[in-house]
């Protein structure tokens, strides 16, 4: 199981996308607070459908609250940044890796990214762009951790909801 750390998101849409994410491939969702929005927003329920009711999400006052109830997570942690050296594809996430995203305006902060920047990943882009939308960039990052652990457990085949696939 991997798990998504939002570090004081902003955007509920965002939010909900990403939550419609983790839902879909059996990843927690950790919301670090202050939030720029309430849990009952309807941009983040619309976003995440009727699957927010079912997941795996936790909400924290802080940093501190997050570290405090998962001391396992900083050896496990991955910073996805605009500012690292590091790309995204070239760490190998382990089972139970944590995959940090900081807020739309203004990223993880930078207190946090200097003292593990071994652990921080970007996603390359032009130079002429600040940053990707969040939920695809959490959907970028999250299915390439999910590819070098085999998926998990996920359903990998689908089937038409009418015909069938020739053989």
């Amino acid at each position: 199981m991997l798990n998504i750390v939002l570090h004081e998101p902003e955007i509920p849409a965002n939010t909900g996308n990403i939550g419609r994410s983790c839902k879909a491939t059996g990843t927690r969702l950790h919301l670090i607070g202050p939030l720029g929005f309430s849990l009952s927003d309807k941009m983040l329920k619309r976003a995440g459908m009727d699957y927010w009711k079912t997941l795996d999400v936790t909400v924290y006052d802080d940093y501190e609250d997050f570290l405090a109830k998962n001391p396992d997570a900083l050896s496990k942690m991955y910073y996805a940044t605009t500012k690292a050296h590091k790309c995204y594809s070239d760490v190998s996430y382990e089972d139970g890796a944590y995959i940090m995203f900081g807020k739309e305006s203004a990223g993880i902060p930078e207190e946090i990214l200097v003292d593990n920047e071994e652990r921080c990943v970007r996603i390359p882009m032009g130079h002429d762009i600040r940053s990707l939308n969040l939920s695809n960039s959490v959907a970028i990052v999250l299915y390439e951790a999910l590819r070098q652990n085999n998926f998990f457990d996920l359903e990998e085949a689908g089937e038409l909801h009418r015909l069938h696939w020739k053989e």
